[in-house]
């Protein structure tokens, strides 16, 4: 049955146009039901016995997810309508839907109402589309109801009270989610359910304020926002919170090309970290002068926080007010920016793990409980729950969303989610960063496995004969790695010449003859976007099958492989670059400290250690042409943990020591990166997947010109060549300042982040970093989704394969990108996470003392950098309450007045009798503390010497 389907669509140019397509109906789609006498049941996903089938409206999916992700909700119809709508509103919502529809175990259908003749409504004159589409789920409900009968309930779920209305008027059982939930007889889901303003308008006397208190300033409207943008009166930008003081955030402004500081929760005007806001500038004589700002020591200075700031917006925030005194030297400092958030153009509120504050139990059970949810991210404030289930809930780790927040509440109102485990439980705290990080650790699917070649493989007898394929079997190739790599995807050969040149070999595992566009296990890999290297496991981006075998570059087997090869002279310039598909048989796995104790060996004399020492001597001339370049050599502070493979505890911590072998293969990575992406640019200027690494402004490097000047150290950041050489005169009596200067620039650094060659000019294309024009990423398939993609631009260029479709869509590119960098980001902050959990595990049982770098000044305190362990965090010099006195160490808990000048980076006791000063070292004692039950943190106090 064919219908006509119109639409209006605004084109490019402003124009508003009617689109008239065909659409197909059907009077043969399946509902889904198990009981339906009339369906082929082998297409059955609902309706077991005689459970109730739920039809959904597009705000319970929207609003509801958290509750229809439980196992308690099952036989639901999702309809097509309401998918179409979901996905085009939100699409974190859509692919979590998706994902139950595509769960066998949940019973989750799609019905596709819109090509149904019998479920499909055409809209009617003065509809609106809101309208037609609550009437075709009214209509798909009645459909469902008449279509299996009186045997089997259905029922529609809806909480937009006329469409309830109309529902019943019609004949059809529908209930509001509420409503239905308590039908079920399990109250704890009653905690899933989102808020609504009307419940948040409940006065919880512990918890928030009178009702008559307006605590935060009015929104602006969007209108007047978007106006106030064009006129250059608010600045756009995205809201990060400080770490150590969650009453400081600071929002990035192109329009005034400097970031504007934000003090205070009022002023934060309710919104969160990750938020891009509107913001208004305050008056000038209130800008930031320099001064330092304090660190929050616990939860508890946040109700302080609130009695202190004044409500008006119009006040000059608390923190300037109150966080430390001016003297003479700071009236020389630049004053910086601070401003009032006056809207949210969009929100970041997703799930966030934490815990209940401690409160007593209540007296009697069941009844509702009001508590604060506290995240482990302290930038995120306390959220407002209500509860019936506290007592299953105080001592756990539980995920929270947040629904709203009132202008007339202190806090944000949110809803409980799930349960993850006890706090302090190592896999409990592991899955918590996982989650903050948005981790997929779900097993492949069958449909990805079904897409792998079956085990054992071994390479096709065909590929040898394949004339896109190279036999370099006889070629001397090894890969060099960190010991216990099990996913070897890149390896070395080095063979000299004739002529004496060399035939210098990069063979990086070929990935894309196993990962095709378009599959299962091609959209997987996409979405994942990199592997993810906690301190005691891996999560991969593609199944273990391809990552340890099949692709993995292993010794003594012939696998495929993708191989870059130059022919260099013994001074490492380059004569020709060949790429060709390949295979290969490694001769060698060695690990970083096989190889290197084979170079500093000088009785081995064996074929591969020759070839190591060719490949050393290369890899430094180049890193030196690099460097001279204007390449930065820079520095983070790298932890390696020795576990026990029994309990999985770590043994021992101290920071990865870097050898020359890491960085002979780190330089003929880059090599190979860049040779790649000049190659696939000549071809494809237009979509090519590139790396770039923005320069970074003055206001950026600020914090770190400002740390070296007070030791007398001044940085030229004219361009990266004067940095780096800058960053080599930049030495001291102290044999770890270097370094310690390079980790300070580092973080001064903006992340190198992957695009599309056609979303930029060539000039945009530079890494500032390696000092190079072009850069991309090549030699890591079996880890990175951005390698893949460039695999395929590659052996397109070189005519093995079809550009697939991806490349010619270049929006779909960009979006692609853009998931990688997000991916990537959020993978070094999970990495970053485990290492921090596993160093709190660390040193629960063994305190001792450390020495430890000054790096950041505060007014209570300053941030010191612990090199051995490779910790960051704050010292106090006051506290509100005064600790107990450590059996190993004099700590200084002095409630006394501190004095920073900002110019000099010192922080002193007001009677000068003491003063410390930036990057100088201290003594730190470390110790695990729990200022809560059950919130154990890591502590560091000064030691007096």
């Amino acid at each position: 049955m064919l219908q006509s389907k119109s639409f209006v669509r605004k084109t490019k140019n402003g124009r508003v146009m009617k689109v008239v397509r065909e659409h197909y109906l059907r009077d043969d789609i399946y509902c889904g039901a198990l009981s339906c006498q009339t369906c082929d049941a082998t297409t059955a996903r609902i309706s077991r016995l005689a459970s109730t089938i739920l039809i959904v409206d597009t705000n319970v999916v929207l609003n509801q997810i958290d509750l229809l992700e439980n196992t308690a909700i099952s036989d639901v119809v999702v309809l097509s309508v309401v998918l179409d709508e979901v996905k085009n509103k939100n699409m974190s919502v859509y692919n979590r839907v998706r994902t139950l529809c595509g769960n066998p175990l949940r019973h989750f259908f799609v019905f596709s109402n819109e090509h149904h003749k019998d479920t499909y409504v055409k809209a009617m004159v003065g509809e609106s589309p809101n309208d037609r589409n609550d009437r075709a789920i009214r209509v798909a409900t009645l459909w469902y109801q008449k279509h299996l009968g009186q045997g089997v309930p259905v029922l529609l779920l809806t909480n937009d009270r006329e469409n309830k209305r109309k529902a019943i008027e019609e004949g059809i059982s529908a209930e509001t989610v509420e409503g239905y939930v308590k039908s079920l007889g399990q109250p704890e889901l009653l905690d899933l359910l989102v808020q609504s303003s009307s419940e948040n308008d409940v006065e919880v006397e512990d918890l928030r304020p009178s009702k008559k208190t307006v605590i935060f300033s009015e929104h602006k409207p969007m209108s007047e926002i978007t106006s106030g943008l064009h006129q250059g009166i608010y600045h756009q930008g995205k809201l990060r919170v400080n770490r150590y003081n969650p009453f400081e955030a600071y929002v990035g402004s192109e329009s005034i090309g400097d970031e504007i500081i934000i003090y205070g929760r009022a002023n934060m005007n309710r919104a969160f970290d990750g938020d891009v806001v509107a913001v208004e500038l305050q008056p000038q004589d209130q800008w930031h002068g320099g001064k330092a700002m304090k660190i929050i020591e616990d939860e508890e200075e946040e109700d302080d926080e609130f009695h202190l700031i004044p409500a008006s917006a119009d006040d000059a925030p608390r923190d300037t007010i109150l966080q430390q005194k001016s003297n003479e030297t700071q009236a020389k400092v630049i004053a910086r920016p601070t401003g009032r958030v006056i809207g949210i153009i969009k929100r970041n509120w997703h799930s966030y793990c934490g815990s209940l504050e401690p409160m007593p139990m209540p007296a009697g059970s069941g009844g509702i409980v009001h508590a604060l949810f506290v995240s482990t991210d302290r930038r995120i404030p306390k959220i407002r729950i209500q509860t019936r289930q506290l007592g299953n809930l105080i001592d756990k780790r539980i995920i929270v969303a947040v629904d709203l927040w009132d202008r007339m509440s202190r806090y944000p109102s949110g809803h409980y989610v799930r349960t993850i485990g006890e706090i302090g439980d190592r896999d409990t705290e592991t899955e918590v960063l996982l989650i903050e990080n948005d981790i997929n650790t779900r097993p492949f699917s069958e449909q990805v496995l079904a897409c792998l070649p079956p085990l054992p493989w071994t390479l096709p007898p065909e590929e040898l004969c394949n004339p896109q394929r190279e036999d370099l079997r006889h070629m001397r190739v090894f890969s060099v790695d960190p010991p216990g790599c099990r996913d070897i995807d890149d390896a070395l050969s080095c063979i000299p010449l004739p002529n004496g040149n060399f035939e210098v070999g990069v063979h990086i595992a070929d990935v894309t003859s196993f990962v095709h566009p378009g599959t299962p296990l091609d959209e997987e890999a996409s979405m994942r976007g990199t592997s993810v290297y906690l301190v005691e496991r891996r999560i991969d981006m593609l199944p273990k099958p391809l990552t340890e075998d099949i692709c993995s570059l292993r010794s003594d087997v012939e696998r495929m492989a993708f191989s870059v090869l130059w022919e260099m002279t013994p001074a490492a310039e380059i004569v020709s670059v060949r790429f060709t598909k390949s295979v290969i048989k490694s001769c060698a796995a060695l690990s970083y400290v096989e190889a290197q104790a084979r170079i500093d060996d000088s009785r081995m004399v064996d074929p591969i250690t020759v070839d190591l020492r060719n490949m050393n001597s290369l890899a430094k001339t180049m890193r030196s042409r690099r460097i001279e370049r204007g390449a930065l050599t820079l520095a983070s502070a790298e932890v390696k943990f020795n576990i026990d493979t029994e309990t999985h505890d770590p043994l021992d911590i101290g920071i990865y020591q870097i050898r020359e072998a890491n960085q002979m293969v780190e330089e003929f990575m880059l090599a190979a990166n860049v040779s790649v992406a000049e190659k696939i640019l000549e071809h494809y200027p237009l979509c090519s997947l590139l790396r770039r690494h923005p320069t970074p402004t003055p206001e950026m490097l600020e914090p770190v010109l400002r740390t070296t000047a007070s030791v007398g150290i001044k940085l030229d950041v004219s361009s990266s060549k004067a940095l780096a050489n800058s960053l080599d005169l930049a030495v001291g009596d102290d044999p770890y300042f270097n370094k310690l200067v390079r980790i300070l620039t580092t973080r001064c650094m903006s992340q190198a982040v992957y695009f599309c060659s056609g979303d930029l000019t060539p000039p945009e294309f530079h890494h500032y970093g390696l000092a190079a024009p072009l850069y991309t990423h090549f030699t890591s398939p079996i880890r990175r989704y951005a390698d893949v993609i460039v695999h395929r631009l590659l052996a397109a260029a070189l005519g093995l394969s079809k550009l697939p479709a991806v490349f010619h869509e270049r929006t779909q590119l960009t979006s692609i990108a853009d998931n990688l960098n997000y991916r990537h980001r959020n993978a070094q902050m999970a990495s970053r996470a485990s290492v921090e959990l596993h160093t709190l595990i660390y040193f629960r049982k063994r305190p001792t003392d450390a020495e430890a770098r000054i790096i950041k000044m505060r007014s209570n305190g300053f941030i010191v950098f612990v090199p051995k362990f490779g910790i960051e965090g704050p010292v106090y010099l006051t506290r509100k309450e005064k600790p107990k006195e450590s059996h190993s160490a004099k700590v200084s808990n002095e409630e006394v007045e501190w004095i920073v000048n900002e110019e000099q980076q010192t922080v002193t006791k007001a009677d000068k009798s003491v003063s410390y000063k930036v990057l100088e070292p201290v003594t730190t004692h470390i110790e695990v503390v729990e200022p809560q039950p059950n919130r154990p943190k890591l502590q560091l106090t000064l030691i007096k010497v």
